[in-house]
């Protein structure tokens, strides 16, 4: 196998932010491929330029598109990182960072003072307006998805137009490149809420980027996982606003699992990641212990948990089910295994103190994304949990298989039934205490186990989200069965526990439920030890909460329309002194309205700030707002990126993210 390279470095200055054209131009633009010029490419060079999607256009197209689009202002610089992959090909980060958003001495810092000159700042008022007033930036780090016509809807796909003629010709359904968004979320910033910077990838496209890991802290690469492409991609952050690729991690790096799901970083860099699919290839897999499974093949079932060096290098591969079958509850794979098996992890958080690793298992993966074919089984999303000893760091190994117990309430399908798509998990923080989360996206329930070190943890319903939907909003039918809960992420501080519900989509009769961000108080329940009281075991507590008084009390539920699947929250604070610092004490929270288009569950493709106030409540931080709508929350519905006019993306997770630099 080919070792991969060290980065390579490429500066560039790029067009400004292109303008749309004649229809009779945009057919040229639509076969170069257009997603930003390169003044090397338009100069004939050899170099490609990263930022684009698809086939690079010879020397004479390119040229033309550096005309055309060099009609603007020159206000957007580039810096590409190269890597060699394991396959002998490169992939890229290509930086294009609006330089009116940006300080001169942030570009010169991070290796760009060469392109000034060339720019704006060098001695025009059009761009490098923003006051070098010392203030260190903290950043949003969002990965998105380039929206095209492949996540058109069943229902989208029917309403085509009578007629095709000019005016459909654009870049914004066509396939384009993947990115990660830098937001300025730096309060005060002149620049508060604006796009700083849009990092694609390259040249893989289609990877619908899902998650990264839950939390930052300096020191750290980013893994950023794209669930089509089963690639992870292993980011520096060290030279915000600019980033740069350190590895990507392919398919044949992980042959017994497919589908990066999420990534926990434990305090040395390394991460585990949870692969949801199985093995690349149908049949017998070979894992890193020597023990083999028969799998389904590539985003089927069984997949595995992957332990990467700070790099994104694998270390182990570690299968995610037992020899023996699962079958305590229904598991269904398609196409069946000789044992059966709910061994689809997604959610994965750890404490390295107690040693253990938790997972939980929420889906066969490429059976539910047929839309708007439904999933053929209800019995493929998922009620297990299941935690890991990792007493040696780099040999993850499976411990326990825990069947999340029913509920009182009856699902109007199978998988809504309380224990069904275990999607997410959260462990507790403190030392004290030893326990952990779960929640169930189509069945609509938050479990919880005491002790995670023990040999079979034991879990119990605490909360069903019937209860929220009642008081999100009143006039609909509560019923929390397919409420759609996304992240749910203890505090820092072991005080409250945030929970993302999209909500149920309206059909026939069934009005739906509301959208909102939850936040409970589960200071009793964990003080309650080993042997909780809490367990949600009657109807009237699925509507009412939990009787017993250790039960999580509701401390907030914010409305949050478009559907909020994901968040994360803010553990930096900016000192006296000027630098950052972590902190336990969370005042700000981020979420994002996006889960995945060809499931047939979208969202409105906007990411929101919520401030943490004095009381513990909630409060939309109306400051954050778009820099083309003038609205809250940062659409990604928008026409123009700083890499080009890409049109719609779709912001999947996010990162709180510092440089290394300013924090202490």
């Amino acid at each position: 196998m080919r070792k991969p390279s060290p980065t390579r470095w490429i500066n560039t200055l790029t067009a400004g932010r292109s303008r749309r054209v004649a229809a009779a131009t945009g057919a040229i633009v639509l076969v170069a491929g257009v997603g930003g010029w390169s003044a090397a490419s338009a100069q004939g060079s050899a170099t490609p330029d990263p930022g684009q999607p698809v086939d690079i256009a010879d020397a004479a197209i390119a040229a033309l598109n550096g005309i055309i689009q060099g009609a603007g202002n020159s206000e957007v610089v580039g810096q590409t990182s190269e890597v060699l992959g394991a396959d002998g090909a490169t992939y890229w980060i290509a930086n294009h960072i609006d330089t009116g958003l940006v300080p001169t001495t942030v570009l010169q810092d991070i290796g760009l003072g060469d392109l000034i000159p060339q720019t704006p700042i060098g001695g025009s008022d059009s761009g490098g307006t923003v006051p070098a007033d010392g203030t260190k930036r903290e950043y949003l780090v969002v990965w998105a998805g380039d929206n095209n016509v492949l996540d058109r809807t069943g229902k989208q796909l029917t309403g085509l137009p009578s007629a095709i003629g000019p005016d459909l010709i654009g870049q914004k359904e066509l396939v384009g490149p993947d990115f990660l968004a830098v937001v300025d979320a730096t309060k005060g910033s002149s620049s508060y809420g604006k796009v700083v910077n849009t990092a694609t990838v390259g040249p893989l496209v289609e990877n619908e980027p899902h998650h990264m890991q839950y939390i930052w802290h300096k020191g750290h690469n980013i893994f950023a996982g794209g669930l089509f492409t089963d690639a992870t991609y292993v980011i520096d952050t060290s030279k915000l606003p600019a980033l740069s690729l350190k590895h990507v991690n392919l398919p044949t790096d992980t042959l017994c699992g497919s589908v990066p799901d999420a990534y926990w970083v434990t305090k040395d860099g390394s991460a585990y990641g949870t692969y949801m699919g199985g093995p690349d290839v149908p049949g017998p897999c070979t894992y890193s212990d020597g023990t083999t499974r028969i799998g389904n093949g590539f985003a089927g079932s069984p997949g595995e948990v992957v332990r990467l060096d700070p790099n994104g290098k694998t270390v182990y591969e570690a299968p995610a089910t037992p020899k023996s079958a699962e079958t305590t509850q229904r598991c269904d794979n398609i196409p069946a295994l000789p044992q059966p098996t709910c061994a689809n992890p997604h959610g994965i958080q750890a404490r390295e103190d107690l040693q253990t690793l938790i997972t939980s298992d929420y889906n066969e993966p490429r059976n539910i994304i047929l839309n708007p074919v439904s999933a053929p089984s209800s019995y493929l999303r998922r009620p297990t949990v299941r935690t890991w000893d990792i007493s040696d760091p780099d040999r993850p190994k499976l411990k326990a298989v825990s069947f999340l117990p029913d509920g009182p309430r009856v699902g109007k399908v199978a998988h809504q039934e309380e224990p069904r798509a275990a999607m997410e998990t959260t462990v507790t923080n403190l030392p004290q205490h030893k326990g952990a989360f779960a929640a169930t996206m189509q069945g609509g329930a938050i479990y919880y186990a005491p002790d995670i070190t023990a040999k079979q943890p034991k879990w119990r319903e605490v909360l069903d989200l019937t209860t929220s939907n009642k008081i999100a909003d009143p006039s609909r039918n509560p019923y929390g069965g397919g409420s759609n809960g996304g992240w749910i992420q203890t505090s820092l501080d072991d005080k409250y526990l945030y929970h993302a519900v999209v909500g149920r989509q309206a059909s026939g009769s069934d009005k739906g439920s509301p959208q909102y961000i939850l936040k409970l108080d589960i200071r009793k329940l964990l003080r309650s030890g080993t042997s909780p009281s809490c367990d949600i075991d009657t109807i009237e507590e699925t509507v009412r909460g939990g009787a017993e008084a250790d039960c999580p009390a509701v401390v907030d539920v914010l409305p949050a329309p478009g559907g909020p699947h994901w968040g994360a929250l803010d553990n930096f604070e900016l000192s006296d002194d000027g630098f950052y610092r972590e902190t336990k004490d969370v005042r700000r929270i981020a979420y994002s309205n996006y889960f995945v288009a060809r499931t047939g569950l979208d969202g409105d493709h906007r990411v929101c700030l919520v401030d943490v106030k004095k009381d513990a409540t909630l409060q939309l931080d109306k400051g954050f707002e778009d820099e083309t709508t003038g609205e809250p929350c940062i659409d990604f519905d928008r026409e123009v990126w700083p890499h080009g006019d890409w049109g719609p993306a779709k912001p999947h997770s996010m990162l709180f993210v510092v440089a290394d630099a300013d924090v202490k």
